[in-house]
This record gives structure tokens, C-alpha cells and sequence, in this order.
């Protein structure tokens, strides 16, 4: 590897020997990291190969402090979602690019920081808001129906309790700290000391993909990056759960050519004799090595194709 000139990003991220040898980045290439947060996966990408990563975040956070994380000229820095990147780069007179990497989900920074209030480990305000726009959870909780709340747990979470959660959420308003949520939660799902997995954890996953509307964000994201990325073109998608895996999984198996399914947010694909990846590798899991020093990484799954010369989809379709 390559010196970029680059400080070490704080947090190393999950499967990135993975994602980098995905990718297969020669000399000078343009990488899209779509999910620049701590700046781990740009880090590698740059030190990998790459001639310059277009980075994109929501999280105004994360852009400022982008620079000093990784102050090297090959890096430029878009606050925006990566569902738009298509559009912003056509806008900056950027062509196709040669590989995008997506890393799905809350980052590593977000979490670590109590006032984001994005995790119940350290007590902070319920705010969860990737861009810093928007309802905040509190706002969110403080105000919706208890039907709308169990459905939101029960869609996001896949939480078996989420009535009686929702109802325990309601009763106890207002609610305004990572901690009270995260009590109520506990009483309500009947929690006790020594019990394997937390359910609060399924509720602050499923109120946090709610108000970002991160599986929309998903959906339309890889739809950009299959507009964004030049035929022979990488894209690798790291997820962090079942209800992320299954987007991309559906999403790979239809552009590659397998039986199509609609979804809520797209018909069926009208035209699937021509396949816009191919080489849809089989998903990786992280090693037991990595589990051991990032617990973080047990759920996460890689998957990654190369992109075909086909016409997008929404390119047939116009």
C-alpha cells in the first residue's frame, strides 16, 4: 500500500480489505465512497489505489471534519445523500465513475456521540437525525400515534413486542433522553440483567431508519449508482441487517438477470433481458479475527458486482 498522506480515520471500518479487493482499483481511478462518515473506507480506498474518491454525506458533522480526517487533494468532500450522487456528479461535470462503495446504516462516528443521541450506551438527547434536519426522535415520539410507533417497530425493528413498547412509549410522555427511552423500552419487553441481547437495541434501529428514511435512501441509492458507474464499473454495498441485506440481495439478483420482484418503491423491471451487473459475488462475512476486535461487525454482510454495459434502467424506461 501506498502513504496518501492521510491521517489514520478513528474508526477502521467493517469487511474494508474486503470491499477494497471488491472493488479492484487500478492506478488513477474515480471512486465514489458514499458513505464518507469517519472517513475509514476513503482512507483505504486512497492508500488501495485509488486517484481520487468522491466522498458523500447527509451529516454536516461528518463533511467538517472530513478534511482533517483525510487531508489529501485526491479527496472531494459532497454533503449530500448518496441517492443523489448520479445528479451531483453530472452537476460538477464528473463522468461515469469506476467503483462506488456503500457502507449502510449509522456510522461508527454517530454512535460514539452522546449529544447525537443515536445509541442508549452513553445517555443523550433522542435526536437520531443523520443530516441534522428534520423531526428529532424525541419530537417524533413525543407526538405520534401508538399505531404508528408499533408499526414503525415492528417494519424497522422486526420487534415482537412493539405494542406494548409503543404503548409503554406513549404512557410515559414526553420522552427526551437516550436513557428514559431506553428504560421504558426494558420494562415494557420485560428485560432482565444477564439476558443476551438488549431489545432496546431494536427499537432505537427501527425509530432511526424511520426518521432518516434510510431504506428508501438504499433503494434509490443503488438505482444511482447503477446511473453513476461506467460499464466494468464496482459496486460493493456493506450492510448491517436483515431488512438492508434483503434490498440489496433483490436488488443484484433482478439487475443481474434473476426472476424480478416488484417492490413499494419500484414496479418490476419491464426489461430484464439485458442485465446491468454481472459477477454478483457471493456475500462475505466478517472474519472471526475481526469479530473478535470489532463486535460492531457481527451482523455485516458484503455484497459486490461489476457493472455490465447495459442501459440503466430508468434510461430504458425514459
Amino acid at each position: 500500500m501506498t502513504s496518501t498522506g492521510a491521517k489514520q480515520a478513528p474508526h477502521v471500518p467493517v469487511l474494508v480489505s474486503e470491499v477494497v479487493a471488491a472493488l479492484a482499483l487500478q492506478g488513477g481511478e474515480t471512486v465514489v465512497d458514499g458513505t464518507f462518515g469517519a472517513g475509514g473506507y476513503t482512507h483505504a480506498l486512497l492508500a488501495g489505489g485509488a486517484g481520487r474518491v468522491i466522498g458523500f454525506d447527509r451529516d454536516p458533522d461528518a463533511i467538517e471534519v472530513g478534511r482533517s480526517l483525510v487531508p489529501d487533494s485526491r479527496l472531494t468532500l459532497i454533503e449530500e445523500r448518496f441517492s443523489q450522487m448520479d445528479r451531483v456528479l453530472a452537476e460538477r461535470g464528473i463522468g461515469l465513475v469506476d467503483a462506488i462503495a456503500l457502507d449502510i446504516g449509522v456510522s461508527s462516528m454517530q454512535l460514539d456521540r452522546a449529544e447525537r443521541g443515536f445509541s442508549f450506551q452513553a445517555d443523550g438527547p433522542l435526536d437520531m437525525r443523520m443530516s441534522r434536519t428534520g423531526l428529532t426522535a424525541a419530537e417524533y415520539l413525543n407526538t405520534a400515534e401508538e399505531a404508528e410507533i408499533a408499526r414503525v417497530l415492528r417494519d424497522y425493528g422486526e420487534e415482537p413486542r412493539a405494542r406494548a413498547i409503543a404503548r409503554a412509549i406513549v404512557a410515559a410522555r414526553p420522552v427526551e433522553r437516550t436513557a428514559e427511552l431506553a428504560a421504558i423500552v426494558r420494562r415494557a419487553a420485560g428485560f432482565r440483567p444477564g439476558q443476551k441481547s438488549d431489545p432496546a437495541t431494536r427499537t432505537f434501529q427501527a425509530i432511526r431508519i424511520h426518521l432518516n428514511a434510510e431504506l428508501d435512501e438504499l433503494e434509490q441509492g443503488l438505482e444511482a449508482a447503477e446511473r453513476a458507474l461506467k460499464p466494468g464499473g464496482r459496486l460493493a454495498v456493506v450492510t448491517f441487517h436483515s431488512l438492508e441485506d434483503r434490498i440489496v440481495k433483490r436488488f443484484f439478483r433482478e439487475r443481474s438477470g434473476g426472476t424480478p420482484a416488484g417492490s413499494r418503491h419500484r414496479p418490476a423491471i419491464v426489461d430484464p433481458t439485458q442485465p446491468t451487473f454481472e459477477r454478483v459475488a457471493k456475500p462475505v462475512a466478517p472474519s472471526e479475527r475481526e469479530l473478535a476486535a470489532n463486535p460492531r461487525a457481527r451482523s455485516a454482510r458484503l455484497r459486490s458486482a461489476i457493472r455490465t454495459s447495459a442501459p440503466s434502467r430508468k434510461e430504458r424506461l425514459q
